[in-house]
Formats: structure tokens, sequence, C-alpha cells
């Protein structure tokens, strides 16, 4: 199969036999189909953050809910020994800073081993529909009645039950092996589903569910968290974070009335969308962004393609945004 890309050697001669217009053949991955449509569009959105990330980045242990944070912190912070065992030490989605007695530290955690355990897993079969009439209902509990970490593990199990079978609407995290894995010792004690002559059926959204327990094995990780001190100050924190987490620093006095306008659209409801090939103001952004897999590179496969490290967050003047670049080809991809 003959190859539409355009070899360094190609493009050299075609330069030096007929200049630069001879480079026509020379496919970027996007251009104009034969009829002189756009063959993509790409739409640019900027999304306001907090004028500092610290402000975003930084955790305030004090106000999570997760009761092991801040003794994590503090062991970490004192060399002091402190593992949680299957549940990482500082929970998230995203990298993180925290301050603890006017320092402030980035959070991690390593894997220090692994521990076999046997867990109780509850599982929900429906039943069928609870009527007015519970006569001819099995005995059963509500759910209501019941200790309020069975409510808790009742709830999403029914949340696996009801989507067994069919496709998707799973909590993932929550629902684990199809059920509930109840990990905590207490609720294993003060549960009246797993005791040996618990109830069998269980009440919940007006349909009866047959309870399963079973005793599973589990190897989990073993984890110690990890505080390693960045900074003293706001100040100091604030460029820590901005060194780690921002891409391009833009001046938008540095920029032409046409490239503050791509910004100005990019921030309102709608975005800034252009078709290929992109105007000149908009290469320019790009360039600018350092996209330039949209602007030198084949585009269909190179745009998007370096998802790490995640330079989405920019400096524009004194603020800080997201931006999105979603580019969709003519044939709706």
């Amino acid at each position: 199969m003959p190859s539409n890309r355009c070899s360094r050697r190609r493009a050299l001669a075609a330069v030096g036999a007929a200049g630069l217009s001879a480079l026509a053949g020379c496919s970027t991955g996007l251009g104009s189909g034969g009829n002189g449509e756009p063959t993509a569009t790409i739409d640019f959105h900027l999304y306001d953050r907090t004028a500092t990330l610290r402000d975003r980045y930084v955790r305030d242990l004090n106000e999570t809910r997760v009761p092991w944070d801040e003794d994590a912190l503090a062991a970490a912070v004192n060399g002091s020994e402190f593992t949680t065992q299957y549940v990482e030490p500082f929970p998230r989605s995203e990298p993180q800073w925290a301050k603890y007695e006017g320092r402030y530290y980035r959070l991690d955690e390593v894997v220090v081993g692994e521990e076999t355990v046997t867990r109780p897993v509850l599982r929900l079969y429906d039943e069928g529909r609870l009527g007015e009439d519970e006569s001819g209902a099995p005995e059963h509990v509500d759910k209501a009645a019941l200790p309020q970490s069975d409510e808790r593990a009742v709830q999403i199990a029914y949340m696996a039950a009801r989507a067994r079978g069919d496709v998707g609407g799973v909590p993932w995290g929550l629902v684990q092996r199809g059920g509930y894995v109840y990990r905590d010792e207490s609720a294993v004690e003060s549960s009246e589903l797993l005791a040996d002559d618990g109830p069998a059926y269980v009440a919940h959204r007006d349909r009866i569910w047959r309870v399963e327990v079973e005793r599973e094995t589990f190897h989990e990780a073993v984890y110690r968290p990890v505080a390693e001190p960045v900074a003293e100050t706001e100040a100091e924190v604030e460029t820590v974070l901005r060194g780690r987490l921002v891409g391009a620093r833009i001046d938008p006095a540095s920029l032409s009335s046409a490239e503050r306008d791509v910004f100005r659209r990019a921030q309102s409801g709608d975005g800034y969308s252009a078709e290929h090939p992109f105007p000149d103001a908009f290469v320019s952004v790009l360039k600018r962004l350092d996209e330039r897999a949209y602007v030198d590179g084949n585009v269909t496969k190179d745009a998007g393609a370096d998802e790490y490290p995640p330079h989405d967050l920019i400096r524009y003047g004194d603020e800080y945004f997201e931006y999105r670049l979603r580019l969709t080809e003519a044939d709706g991809r």
C-alpha cells in the first residue's frame, strides 16, 4: 500500500526542484476534501480556576472525612510507623500537597507489603416486587431496620444487583466482586446480615432481595505514607505547584487582537470552534500552548497522543485556566 507520508528526502527534493508549492502532495493528516469541504473541526474551551494553585491543590486534612489522613501525615512527617491496608493513605485522583505545622508537603505512598485476608462479601439477588399485601412474601427484614453498616452494605450490593446483566451503572470502587465487601471489623461485629442466623431476605425499594454471603480470600496491599517537605511559605509552595502543574504562560498584552479574541471566545459557554485548515490566529494560539501536534504533525494520529505529563493547566495573565481541545473529523470521529 503506498504511503501518504511525505519523507524528508522527498520534501528536500521537491523544494529544490520546484519550490514550496511542490509540497502540496505531502499529507499532514488533515486538509480539505475533494469538494473543498473541511475534514475536521476543533473545539477549544478554557475553564476558569482559582487565582492561586494552593487554594485548589493544598489540602486541609482537618476538613476531610477520611479519619486516617491526619494520622498518616503526622506519622510520615515524624518518622513513625504507620501503614494502611488495601486503602491508600491519601486517596486522590490527582497530585496533592498538604500543610502541616507551618510547612508544605507533597503527599504520596509506597507499597511495603501484602496481606492475605478473608472478607465477607454480600450479594443480593432480585426475588420480585413487594406488593401491598406482604402475606405471600418470604420472611424478610426492611433495609431501614438494619444496623447502619448493613444499610450501607445493602445499598451498594443493591447497585451491583440492579446492574447485573445490564450495561454500566455500577459505582466501581464501592462495588467489588459483584457486591459489597465488609472490611471494617466493627461493621462485621455489629452486622445482622453476616450472623449465622441472619435474615435470608431484605426489602429495599419495594422489592425483595435474597441475601447471599460468601467469605472470600483477598490479597491486599499494605501502604506506608510518604510526606516530602517542599516549601516553607505560601509563595514558595505556589512556585512549586506552578513548576509541577502549569504548562504555557501567556501574557495577553503580547497577543494580537485576533489571538485575544480566540481566548475570549474559548472562555465563553460555547467555546471557540474552527475548521481545518485553522485560521492563522488559532494556529498561533496552538503554538503558544505548545500543541504543535495540531499544527505540524499528522493531526488525526498525533494530536492528544502525548497524555503525560498533562499540561492542560495554563497561566493566562494572572489567572490559571484549564483548557480542552477536541478534534472532530468529518466522519464524526
